[in-house]
């Protein structure tokens, strides 16, 4: 006997509890976490990269290279595209695709021009987020194939680092 898939709303309510287990949100940086941002921008040759933290109505950069913010409006948010993705979205030219020509950091400032997101997956399958690149160039090409292992490989140790922080907070040692 099949299972049915839980609504659009549990799913969401359950992806957002499992983001608020983990009490990350609005904490200061963290060595290891700024770290990973930092090796993500070298290997992916960009100019910013960003992990991203996708609440109910905002956009949360936990770790950030290259870009002054903190976050964004959930509106502007290209990573919210990644949450319930399991394989690392790539948009090589954010002005032709439907999902964010008209994003406000396309249209203005920073113009920002391609992307690409590794999803941030728990243990149990909720999308928090996402380890990302952004260009202000287009890159009709992409990532290579190594790039956009190295992503993900970088996206598992962000997830590695939000459980040892968790378990931490859990053991009364934050």
């Amino acid at each position: 006997m099949q299972h049915p898939k839980p609504s659009a709303e549990v799913a969401e309510r359950d992806r957002l509890d499992a983001l608020d287990g983990y009490a990350v949100l609005d904490t200061p940086a963290e060595p290891g976490f700024d770290g990973i941002v930092v090796l993500a921008r070298a290997v992916c040759a960009a100019p910013i990269a960003l992990v991203s933290l996708v609440a109910q109505d905002r956009q949360w950069f936990k770790a950030r290279s290259g870009l002054v913010a903190c976050g964004t409006a959930l509106d502007a948010s290209i990573c919210k595209h990644v949450v319930g993705m399991r394989d690392t979205l790539v948009i090589p030219d954010l002005t032709r695709d439907p999902r964010t020509r008209g994003n406000p950091l396309v249209t203005g400032v920073p113009h920002i021009r391609f992307y690409a997101g590794a999803p941030l997956i728990t243990p149990d399958g909720h999308g928090l987020g996402a380890l990302c690149v952004i260009d202000t160039e287009p890159r009709p090409d992409g990532l290579t194939e190594e790039q956009r292992e190295c992503l993900q490989v970088l996206a598992g140790l962000v997830m590695t680092h939000l459980g040892m922080r968790q378990t931490l907070i859990a053991n009364g040692q934050s």
